[in-house]
């Protein structure tokens, strides 16, 4: 569904830092520090008996309703996608094609893009799905521009008809973390527009970078 939306968006500011680290790399070392997960205590353990436990473990396991939205989106779609370097610059747009497909018997989307960024070819694949337990849309990421795995997670916006993505990665440039914004929404069955939102790389601050019109190939 929303596939290329951390698709490109990984793209855009890992190029974005790349621009800005041509200017740095005499300041930047190889090795970018990155912020270590928060030792905070796990939560009270619940004892449940073991008939609980495989109940509400198949439970969280059977594909539901928000499976079955994301396995609308599946097939082939164009991407025509607008990019914005700064917030004040002129935009840019190319095109590409996304083809969605569910697995493990409807449980997640896999998708596969295909095109360029400016003037690069520009690959990726994505695991899409919903958590039963956790009761959250969450999205993975990794394409031939990089050698990570970026991830969000989101609720859905019933008004909206949108899902609201929120994740965070490291500059290649700083080595800082930041935090990454997504809003996916869905128009109707073959019409979806993404909207990503990033850090200004001189400012910080919090910008529209992207935006992808998807239209389902007929």
């Amino acid at each position: 569904m929303k596939q290329t939306t951390i698709a490109l968006c990984t793209a855009f500011f890992l190029l974005s830092c790349n621009n800005d680290e041509k200017k740095a790399d005499e300041k930047i070392n190889d090795e970018v520090k990155v912020a270590s997960v928060s030792d905070s205590k796990p939560e009270e353990w619940v004892a449940v008996d073991s008939a609980t436990a495989m109940n509400k473990m198949t439970e969280a396991g059977t594909p539901g309703q928000q499976h079955a939205m994301l396995a609308k989106s599946n097939g082939v779609w164009k991407a025509e996608t607008t990019m914005w370097w700064t917030p004040d610059g002129p935009p840019q747009t190319s095109m590409a094609t996304c083809t969605n497909k569910m697995m493990f018997d409807g449980r997640y989307q896999q998708s596969t893009f295909d095109g360029k960024f400016g003037e690069w070819p520009f690959k990726g694949t994505s695991t899409t799905g919903y958590d039963n337990a956790k009761k959250v849309f969450f999205t993975t990421w990794m394409d031939n521009m990089s050698t990570g795995m970026m991830s969000m997670e989101g609720t859905w916006d019933e008004a909206a008809k949108a899902i609201n993505f929120k994740g965070r990665m490291v500059c290649p440039a700083n080595g800082k973390e930041c935090e990454m914004r997504e809003v996916y929404k869905i128009i109707d069955d073959n019409t979806h527009v993404m909207e990503m939102y990033g850090p200004d790389m001189k400012t910080g601050k919090e910008f529209k970078s992207m935006e992808i019109k998807f239209t389902r190939k007929k």
